[in-house]
Formats: structure tokens, C-alpha cells, sequence
């Protein structure tokens, strides 16, 4: 009996010793730091990676990451300088850098989100307020960006956090004045392309009025050439007309007659009452005239 009482005794100092032992390591990891806590009193921190010891059942750790955090605000709707109305979803990046200011100041992840996302509301309303749409989508965007951001990271610095960038995820017209604004854009660009057609319309008349003009020079110059042409030719056939009276009149007569005849007598429902004496009639009645000949 006295045998059993001491194996028991020495399990239970041998448990004892492991649950302490096992409370006097813990480890941290490349990506994190660690506050040890004495009673509630900071003892020192570490934020080395590796194997670590502490005072079991006295001493407690706290873990904080190392690693850049992220969180976002909910949406809130700011009134800009020009009276415009927006709802902005923000985000923040961020990291601890003291983590005995972060403990003594937030103690937990929870509490730092919820400071920094009032933070975060607070300066939205405060910067976006001095500013304006036409900013907003401009490249002037960039420099509003970084007034916000320094200005929520002077606020997370008591916090023992560095806000590494602050950014605007999202921009909208709250859907009571959207579709007004689109209607009003909608309007402005129908303008817009009205103010296009008629300038399209005004230079297609000018083009119109130009080609009509050339075409009515190039219509004159034609038919001042084809003048020309046709008083050169008749020019020329009065020159071999005169040439061919003046070598023999009476063939050129006989010739002239024939024309004559062919232009008058061709058609098959036309009648003529004529002297059989007519001098038309002549080289028709007189067939010996027609035996002459050219002169030499």
C-alpha cells in the first residue's frame, strides 16, 4: 500500500512537472512578435523568431502579427465642396510597429480595427469634404489619396500602428440622385452628337456647292471647247464647200441637190406640189444636166 501511494505521488509531481515545463516554452514565428506579461505588467518583447522561455502559471504571452494587416470601412456617404454627394468603401493598410504602445493602447486586433476604422470615417468626411467630383477623377485624385492617408496615420501612430496606404475602393452617387445624372448625361451627350450632325451636315453642303461649281466650270469649259471644235469644222467644211464651187460650180451645184433631194423627198408619207419647170426640180426633169460632168 505504502508502494502505491508513492508511485501515485510520483505521477502526479511527474504530470506537475510537465504541465510546467510545457509552460515555460513558447515560440515565435518570423512573422510575428510576442509581449510577455507578468501579472498584467510588461516583463520584455520579443520579436526574434525562435524558441522562448517564461515563468509558467506567472508570466502569459501575447502574440501580434508582424505582417502588413488589412481592413475596411464600411460605406458612408460625404458631401463633397461643390454640394455633391458620394458613398465611398475605403480600405487601409497597415502594420504594428510598437507592440507595447498597440497593447497598452488597443490590446487586441478587434480594437484596433474599430478605432481605425472610425479614424478612417472621420478623415473620408474631413478631406473629401474640401473637395470636389472633377478632382476626385482627375490626377489630382492621387494627392486627396495622400492627405487621407497621412492624416489616418497620425492618428493610428499612438496606436503603435503605421498606416502604409489608404485607398478608395469604391465612389458612387447615392441611387437618389444617379439617375438624374444620368439622365442629365444622357442629354448632354444627344447635344452633343446633334452639334456633330450638323457640322457634319454644313460640310457636306459645302462640299456639295464646290463640286457643283466645279461641275458647272468643267460643263462651261467642255462646251466652250466643243464650240470651238464645231466652228473649227464648220470653218473648215465652208473651206471645202468654197473649194469645190470654185473648181466646178455646176457639180458642186448638182452635188448640193443631191443632199437637197434626199433630206426633202426621204420621207415615205411627205407630199410636194411642184412645177415640173421648178429649178429644184431640175437635175430630176433635166436628166442631160446630170451628164456634164466636173470641168476640167
Amino acid at each position: 500500500m505504502q508502494i502505491s501511494r508513492t508511485v501515485i505521488v510520483a505521477g502526479i509531481a511527474a504530470i506537475v512537472a510537465l504541465f510546467l515545463l510545457a509552460g515555460s516554452f513558447f515560440t515565435v514565428s518570423e512573422t510575428e512578435q510576442a509581449i510577455v506579461l507578468q501579472f498584467g505588467a510588461v516583463q520584455h518583447i520579443d520579436r526574434t523568431a525562435g524558441l522562448k522561455f517564461k515563468i509558467p502559471l506567472i508570466q502569459d504571452v501575447v502574440i501580434y502579427e508582424k505582417r502588413l494587416l488589412d481592413i475596411e470601412s464600411p460605406p458612408q456617404e460625404v458631401i463633397l465642396s461643390d454640394q455633391r454627394r458620394l458613398v465611398v468603401d475605403a480600405y487601409a493598410v497597415y502594420q504594428i510597429v510598437d507592440p507595447l504602445k498597440f497593447y497598452q493602447a488597443v490590446r487586441t486586433d478587434e480594437g484596433a480595427r474599430l478605432r481605425l476604422t472610425s479614424s478612417m470615417n472621420a478623415t473620408l468626411r474631413d478631406v473629401l469634404g474640401g473637395t470636389t467630383v472633377t478632382t476626385m477623377l482627375s490626377k489630382d485624385r492621387e494627392g486627396v489619396m495622400q492627405a487621407i492617408r497621412a492624416k489616418v496615420n497620425d492618428a493610428a501612430t499612438p496606436l503603435g500602428i503605421s498606416v502604409a496606404d489608404v485607398r478608395i475602393s469604391r465612389a458612387n452617387f447615392p441611387e437618389s440622385i444617379s439617375q438624374s445624372i444620368y439622365s442629365q448625361m444622357n442629354s448632354e451627350r444627344q447635344r452633343e452628337a446633334a452639334e456633330y450632325r450638323a457640322e457634319g451636315f454644313e460640310q457636306a453642303q459645302e462640299i456639295k456647292a464646290k463640286a457643283d461649281r466645279e461641275r458647272t466650270v468643267i460643263l462651261a469649259d467642255a462646251k466652250r471647247q466643243a464650240d470651238i471644235a464645231h466652228g473649227e469644222g464648220d470653218a473648215q467644211a465652208t473651206a471645202i464647200y468654197a473649194d469645190a464651187f470654185g473648181r466646178d460650180p455646176e457639180f458642186y451645184a448638182f452635188y448640193r441637190s443631191l443632199d437637197a433631194y434626199k433630206k426633202t423627198l426621204g420621207g415615205d408619207d411627205t407630199q410636194y406640189v411642184l412645177s415640173p419647170n421648178s429649178d429644184f426640180l431640175r437635175y430630176l426633169t433635166r436628166p442631160d444636166l446630170t451628164k456634164a460632168g466636173p470641168s476640167k
